[in-house]
C-alpha cells in the first residue's frame, strides 16, 4: 500500500492518454536515477547502512511501478563510486548501468541489489554525463527528461554540481533535477540548493516519503490556467496567442490560443509540476507572464495584466478599386514628439485590440499624417480620415520636381516627381498643393515652373505643365 498513491497517478497517463483521438500523443516521462554508491554509503543509518536502506526502498518503489499496465514512463540507472575503491580517488567512477527502456525494472533492481559502496563522489561529472544517457529520439515525440540524484555526500572531485545542473537545464534537455540527501549534515545542505529541488532525508521514513513524492511528481501532469486580467481585475480577456516557456532553458514549451471555457473561465491546461513557466501574451504590445512555479496536486494559476481597448481606423467612401492606406502604430510618444519602436501596421477600415495607453501613429498617406491617440480600456477609439483624391501630373518632358502641401504660408514637402516619366498619377489627401518642376533638358533655374492645384475627397484632378 505504500505506493498506492503513486500508482493512482501513473495509471491515467499510461492507460487512458490516447483514448481521445483529438488529444495529442501522451508524454513519456524518462527518469534517470543517479545513485551514490561511494564509500560513505556504508555508514550506519538507523536499522542498517545507508546503502541497504536505499536498496530496499528503491526496490519497493520499482515493484510498485512494475504493476503499471501500459506505462507512459521509462527508467534508467547511473551509479557512481561503485567501481574503484578509495584511495586512490578516481573521478571517472560513474557509469550508466541500465539504459532507458520500457521493460528494464527487473534489471535495475538486480543492479541495485548488487551494489557495494567503495569509491569517491563525482556528482558534477555524473550530472554532465547524464545528458547523453537520454536518447535523442523520444518514443512518443514528447519526453520529459528528469534526473533524481540520491546521495549522502557532497562533491569530492573539485567540480561544481550547480554549474553542471545549470548547463543541462539551459540546454533545455533536462528538467530541474531532484536531489535526495541521505543523512547529510545540516551544514552541507546548502550545497545542493542550486543543483535542484532538494529533499532532506534525515531518516528512513523521510527518505521513503521523499522518494514517493518525487517519483509521483515526475510521472504526474497537473492542471493550471492562464488568467488574462482586465481593467476590473477579472480574468475575462481571451482569444490571444500565447507562448509558454521553460524558465530555466528559455525554450518554448507550448504554443496556444487562449480560450474561455463554457463557464466563461480560462480553460484548463495540463502543466508540468516540475517546470517553472514564463511566457508572452501576444497583445499589441506583448505582455509578459511572470515566472511561475507549478505544484503537483494543485490547480495552478499563471497570469498577465491584459487591459485592452480597441482602435478603429476608418476611411469612408473608399472605392473598391482603391487599397486602404496603412497606419504605423508605435510605442508611446517620446520627449521629442515621436514614437519609438514599431508595434504594428494596421490597415484602414479595420479594428484592432491594443493594450490601453497612448500611441504614436503615422498614417501612410500622402502627405503623411502624424498624431498620437489614446486607447482607453473597454472602449473603441475611432480615427477617421477623408478619402483621398487622385491627381495626374502631365509634363511636356521628363524632369525634376516635387509636390508640396500648402497651408497658409507653410509649405510641406510631400513627394518627389518621377524624373523619368512625363505622366504620373498620385493619390493625395484632400488639401491645397503646389508642384514645382524643371525639365531635364533645361540648364537654368529660371526654367523652373510652379503650379497650384486642389484635391477634394474622392476627386480626380489633371495638372498640366507645358
Amino acid at each position: 500500500m505504500k505506493y498506492l498513491v503513486l500508482l493512482a497517478f501513473c495509471l491515467p497517463f499510461g492507460l487512458f492518454a490516447q483514448t481521445d483521438p483529438n488529444e495529442p500523443a501522451p508524454t513519456t516521462s524518462r527518469i534517470l536515477f543517479i545513485l551514490d554508491a561511494s564509500n560513505s554509503m556504508y555508514g550506519r543509518w538507523e536499522e542498517g547502512t545507508k546503502m541497504e536502506i536505499a536498496q530496499r526502498l528503491m526496490t519497493e518503489m520499482l515493484d510498485s511501478l512494475a504493476q503499471v499496465t501500459n506505462p507512459s514512463f521509462q527508467l534508467a540507472l547511473r551509479v557512481y563510486g561503485h567501481q574503484k575503491p578509495v584511495p586512490p580517488q578516481d573521478c571517472n567512477d560513474t557509469k550508466l548501468e541500465v539504459g532507458f527502456s520500457y521493460n528494464n525494472l527487473g534489471r535495475i533492481k538486480q543492479v541495485i541489489r548488487g551494489l557495494r559502496p567503495m569509491g569517491t563522489t563525482p556528482i558534477a561529472r555524473s550530472i554532465l554525463r547524464a545528458d547523453k544517457d537520454f536518447p535523442v529520439d523520444c518514443p512518443t515525440g514528447h519526453c520529459r527528461d528528469i534526473i533524481i540524484l540520491i546521495t549522502d555526500g557532497v562533491e569530492a572531485c573539485d567540480e561544481d554540481p550547480c554549474e553542471a545542473s545549470a548547463i543541462l537545464q539551459k540546454n533545455g534537455r533536462i528538467l530541474k533535477p531532484f536531489v535526495i540527501g541521505v543523512g547529510l549534515d545540516k551544514e552541507v545542505l546548502k550545497a545542493f540548493d542550486c543543483v535542484g529541488t532538494y529533499f532532506d532525508a534525515s531518516n528512513e521514513k523521510t527518505f521513503q516519503k521523499a522518494l514517493d513524492f518525487i517519483v509521483t511528481q515526475a510521472l504526474d501532469n497537473t492542471t493550471g490556467q492562464i488568467n488574462l486580467i482586465d481593467v476590473k481585475n477579472q480574468p475575462s480577456e481571451t482569444n490571444l496567442p500565447i507562448l509558454l516557456r521553460n524558465h530555466a532553458s528559455g525554450k518554448v514549451d507550448r504554443s496556444i490560443i487562449h480560450t474561455l471555457n463554457y463557464q466563461n473561465q480560462p480553460d484548463t491546461l495540463l502543466v508540468d509540476p516540475i517546470v517553472e513557466y514564463e511566457g508572452t501574451v501576444f497583445t499589441i504590445p506583448p505582455q509578459p507572464i511572470r515566472p511561475t512555479q507549478m505544484y503537483a496536486g494543485k490547480h495552478n494559476h499563471m497570469g498577465a495584466d491584459v487591459v485592452l481597448g480597441k482602435l478603429q481606423l476608418v476611411m469612408p467612401g473608399l472605392k473598391l478599386s482603391q487599397t486602404p492606406p496603412l497606419a504605423v502604430i508605435r510605442t508611446p510618444l517620446d520627449n521629442h514628439g515621436g514614437g519609438k519602436d514599431i508595434l504594428h501596421v494596421q490597415s484602414f477600415n479595420t479594428t484592432e485590440r491594443y493594450i490601453a495607453g497612448t500611441y504614436a501613429i503615422d498614417v501612410l498617406t500622402l502627405p503623411r499624417i502624424h498624431m498620437n491617440i489614446k486607447v482607453e480600456p473597454n472602449k473603441v477609439q475611432t480615427l477617421t480620415i477623408p478619402p483621398s483624391g487622385e491627381v495626374t501630373i502631365q509634363l511636356k518632358s521628363p524632369g525634376f520636381g516635387a509636390i508640396f502641401a500648402i497651408e497658409g504660408d507653410a509649405w510641406t514637402w510631400v513627394t518627389h516627381l518621377d524624373e523619368t516619366s512625363t505622366r504620373q498619377q498620385l493619390t493625395l489627401q484632400p488639401g491645397s498643393y503646389r508642384v514645382v518642376y524643371r525639365p531635364r533638358t533645361a540648364q537654368q533655374t529660371t526654367y523652373s515652373k510652379t503650379q497650384s492645384f486642389t484635391i477634394s475627397p474622392g476627386s480626380s484632378t489633371l495638372v498640366r505643365i507645358l
